[in-house]
């Protein structure tokens, strides 16, 4: 008999992948074996009835746990060499209270159909450096897994209805009895769920889920910066049996200032200055995102100092009001000098007293 692929075999992860790791595998896999792209395709169509029935497995912690420790709900089913039983060697101190229920018959009922949170999603959205600052409403395309809205989630074609698993009766799981003890583990008929559609819908495949793009107006607001997060409560992931729909997680990505670097909801502007403006001080005019300025350069300013513009910076995202505008002066010096500013400057060389040198290196 061949060797059933286990749901980790079929999503190609590792058996200690996290919980993204799988939802990234199965996307990947449903997208290339989905009948909508291989109409016709028996072979796709099979592959991604068991990428399904695999996800089913490993998203769902309570049948992953199972499956683990059990080794009976596999992609399709338990039964197959080396998934089939459950050696004493793979009980943890969780397993416990369901090998003692077992021993006094009460079995260990699965509760495969309670209702189960839908996965939060993630999406991005670039934004330039002046929307960040006066806030902007933005649509972004999220793709999502949502209820099927042909058989509303049940997996059975329209007009029919799920039946009751007649190996486990409904209870999602089976016993077996070895000696003194009786050992629980998923039915291997219904994989845990305690029903088998018997008709399929045409739509979903009998997964009770279609994928879909939606698309969600988000506002973004003033003095947002790459990094924000914007919630959208409700926005993600379907849940499974009744449970509650996931939420959207919105990242913002900020696209740079061609003048201006943010230092929180400050702003920092180089701001050049001649080397007479640094000496004897000067008004210059300086831009900032509400419109130019005056700027007063203090006699004796050298290159690297800030200058603070109160109020002038990015909006505070959480309160009112907003950072400040940092100056930073840079001195320039120039690189060719006319006739008469070369013999200016020499002449200011033989009457200066400055001497920098001698506060960098004392003799």
């Amino acid at each position: 008999m061949a060797t059933v692929a286990s749901p980790y075999e079929v999503l190609g992860v590792p058996k200690n992948a996290s919980a993204d790791q799988i939802k990234k595998a199965y996307r990947k896999l449903a997208r290339q074996y989905h009948p909508d792209r291989n109409p016709g395709d028996a072979s796709a169509e099979e592959r991604f009835k068991e990428v399904q029935t695999a996800y089913d497995v490993l998203s769902d912690p309570e049948k992953r746990r199972a499956y683990d420790s059990f080794g009976a709900a596999g992609a399709r089913g338990a039964g197959s060499p080396g998934f089939g039983g459950m050696r004493f060697e793979e009980f943890d101190v969780g397993d416990l209270g369901d090998l003692l229920g077992g021993m006094f018959g009460g079995g260990v009922r699965q509760n495969a159909n309670r209702p189960t949170r839908g996965e939060d999603l993630e999406a991005r959205v670039r934004i330039s450096f002046e929307d960040a600052l006066s806030g902007v409403q933005v649509r972004v395309p999220v793709e999502v897994d949502t209820v099927c809205s042909a058989c509303h989630g049940t997996g059975a074609e329209p007009g029919t209805s799920p039946i009751v698993c007649p190996e486990c009766g409904g209870r999602g799981v089976v016993s077996e009895a070895q000696g003194l003890f009786a050992f629980s583990q998923p039915c291997p008929r219904c994989h845990g769920n305690g029903s088998i559609v018997e008709k399929p819908c045409r739509r979903c495949r009998g997964t009770g889920r279609e994928r879909t793009t939606k698309r969600y107006s988000v506002k973004i607001p003033a003095g947002a910066k790459t990094g924000t997060r914007i919630r959208l409560k409700g926005k993600g992931e379907a849940g499974q049996h009744g449970g509650p729909t996931g939420d959207l997680y919105v990242v913002v990505d900020v696209e740079p200032s061609r003048l201006f670097q943010r230092r929180g909801s400050d702003l920092v502007l180089d701001v050049p200055v001649t080397y007479a403006e640094a000496a004897l001080g000067a008004s210059v005019q300086i831009p900032t995102p509400d419109g130019p300025v005056s700027l007063k350069v203090p006699a004796g300013t050298e290159s690297g100092k800030l200058l603070r513009v109160k109020g002038r910076g990015a909006p505070h995202v959480k309160g009112n009001g907003k950072g400040d505008l940092l100056a930073r002066i840079s001195v320039t010096v120039p690189k060719k000098l006319s006739k008469s500013e070369r013999e200016a400057l020499e002449e200011y060389g033989k009457v200066s007293r400055e001497r920098p040198r001698e506060r960098v290196f004392p003799s």
